[in-house]
C-alpha cells in the first residue's frame, strides 16, 4: 500500500540528509527539539513516579498503626454490644479485620522527665487482624502484654526520648484525678516497658503507646473498649464503606476513614504533586516550541520545493499536511523516547540511585532525616497517558503557524531567484 505523499515528504523532511550545511543545521535542531521533548516528557514521568512512590511508602508506615475505619460510640464512653456490632461489620464484604480499642491521651512520666502520648488500649490477639505488628515489631512483642501484669510498649522514639528499655518502669499519668480529703490527686500507674515498635512514621513512634485493654480499662475506669478499628481489602474504598457502615451497623456512631484523618496531609501532598506537573510541563511545552524555528527553517529552505509541488497540483492543504507531518513526527519520536526513558529508570530507580550513591560515595535520603533511606517509585498510568497526550498536542500546536505560512508561499516568487 502506498503512502499518501504528505507523508512521505513529511517523513524525508524529518530525517533530512547532510547534504548541505543548511540541511544540516536544520536537522541539527529538529534533533534538539526531538531531545528536548524527550528530557521533559522523561523528567515528568519520574518526579511523578518518585513523588507516587513516596506517598505510598508514607501511607503504608502510616496505616501500620492507623486504621483504616474506626468506629465510636457518639458519647464517647465504651461500647455496648461490642461483639454484635464487630459481627455487623464484618459482614460488608471489604472489612477483613476488626479490633476492639481504648484511646485516650495521658501522661508518661519517668523521674523527672514526662512526656504526653496518646496511649491506646488493645487485644493483642484480634490486633494482627488491623495492624501489621509483624512490620512494626519484633515478633511477640505485643503477646508481652498480659492482663493484670500492666506492660507497656512504646513508640521508639517515645522510647529513647525517655530513655527506657524493656524491663525499665515508666508512670503512666491518666488524666482526671481522684477526689479526696486533701484535694484532687492524680491517678497514677506504674507500668513495666516490654518491648518498643517502629512504624517508621516519627508522629506515631514519638506519642503512642499501647497496653492491653483490660489494663487500659482500669486506669482510665472505662467500662470496656471505646471504639473498633477495621481493616479493609482496598484501603482506597475506606470513605465508601465508611458511608456504609453508616446505614448498616445497629445504632449511632461515629465513624471515621483514614482519609479524614489525614485529610490536611494528604491534600498538601495533592497540591504538591499538581504544581509540579504543572512546571515540568513547561519544559515539555518549551521544547516542543522549538518545533517553530525548526519548521520555519525548513520552510524557508524548501521554498523552491513547495513551488514545485504547486506547479504540479498540489493544494495549500497538501502543502500545509506535509509540514504538520514533519512536526507531529518529532513530537511523536520524541513523546516516545520520552516514555521508554521516563519508564526505564522509574522502574529501575531502586538499582540506579545505589549505584549513584556508590560512585559519589554519597546518601541522598539519609536515616536520620528522611522517613526512608530507599528512593520509592510508583509510576501510574493516570499520570502516564496525560503527560503523553499532552505532549503530542504541544508538538501539534507548534506545526500549526509554520504549516500555515508554506501553504502560503507563491509558486512564482518563489521560483523568482532560482
Amino acid at each position: 500500500m502506498r503512502l499518501p505523499y504528505e507523508l512521505q515528504l513529511g517523513w524525508r523532511y524529518t530525517r533530512a540528509g547532510r547534504a548541505t550545511r543548511r540541511n544540516g543545521f536544520i536537522s541539527f535542531i529538529s534533533g534538539v527539539s526531538m531531545l528536548g521533548i524527550a528530557l521533559g516528557v522523561a523528567a515528568l514521568i519520574i518526579v511523578l513516579s518518585v513523588m507516587n512512590g513516596f506517598q505510598k511508602e508514607v501511607r503504608d508506615r502510616m496505616l501500620g498503626v492507623v486504621s483504616h475505619i474506626e468506629i465510636f460510640s457518639r458519647d464517647g464512653q465504651a461500647l455496648q454490644s461490642l461483639e454484635e456490632i464487630m459481627a455487623a461489620a464484618r459482614k460488608n464484604p471489604e472489612v477483613i479485620g476488626a479490633a476492639p480499642f481504648i484511646n485516650t491521651q495521658a501522661l508518661i512520666a519517668r523521674g523527672e522527665d514526662m512526656k504526653g502520648a496518646i496511649v491506646r488500649g488493645i487485644d493483642p490477639k484480634l490486633e494482627p487482624e488491623v495492624t501489621d505488628t509483624g512490620g512494626i515489631a519484633s515478633k511477640g512483642t505485643f503477646d508481652k502484654l498480659v492482663p493484670g501484669e500492666f506492660g507497656i510498649v512504646l513508640g521508639i522514639e517515645l522510647a529513647r526520648s525517655m530513655f527506657v528499655q524493656p524491663g525499665d518502669k515508666v508512670t503512666l499519668v491518666a488524666p482526671g484525678g481522684q477526689v479526696t480529703p486533701a484535694g484532687v490527686v492524680p491517678r497514677l500507674k506504674q507500668f513495666t516497658v516490654v518491648g518498643t515498635f517502629d512504624s517508621g512514621h516519627y508522629e506515631y513512634d514519638s506519642a503512642l503507646a499501647m497496653v492491653h485493654e483490660q489494663d487500659a480499662a482500669k486506669v482510665f475506669r472505662l467500662e470496656g473498649p471505646t471504639g473498633i478499628r477495621l481493616k479493609l481489602k482496598d484501603l482506597n474504598e475506606a470513605r465508601d464503606v465508611a458511608d456504609q457502615l453508616a446505614v448498616s451497623l445497629p445504632g449511632e456512631f461515629l465513624i471515621r476513614d483514614w482519609t479524614r484523618q489525614n485529610k490536611t496531609w494528604f491534600a498538601a501532598v495533592q497540591v504538591e504533586k499538581r504544581m509540579m506537573f504543572i512546571i515540568l510541563t513547561l519544559i515539555v511545552a518549551v521544547a516542543a516550541f522549538n518545533l517553530v524555528s525548526t519548521l520555519v527553517m525548513t520552510v524557508t529552505d524548501k521554498r523552491a520545493d513547495i513551488a514545485i509541488l504547486r506547479t504540479l497540483g498540489s493544494s495549500p492543504r497538501s502543502i500545509m499536511g506535509i509540514f504538520v507531518v514533519q512536526g507531529a513526527m518529532v513530537g511523536v519520536i520524541g513523546t516516545v523516547a520520552g516514555l521508554l526513558l521516563g519508564l526505564g529508570i522509574a522502574y529501575n530507580i531502586d538499582v540506579i540511585v545505589p549505584f549513584l550513591e556508590q560512585l559519589f560515595h554519597a546518601s541522598f535520603l539519609p536515616k536520620d532525616i528522611y522517613l526512608i533511606s530507599k528512593m520509592p517509585s510508583d509510576p501510574q498510568q493516570s499520570d502516564i497517558m496525560p503527560i503523553a497526550i499532552i505532549s503530542l498536542i504541544l508538538a501539534f500546536l507548534a506545526t500549526l503557524y509554520p504549516s500555515w505560512r508554506a501553504s502560503r508561499v507563491n509558486p512564482a516568487e518563489a521560483l523568482r531567484y532560482e
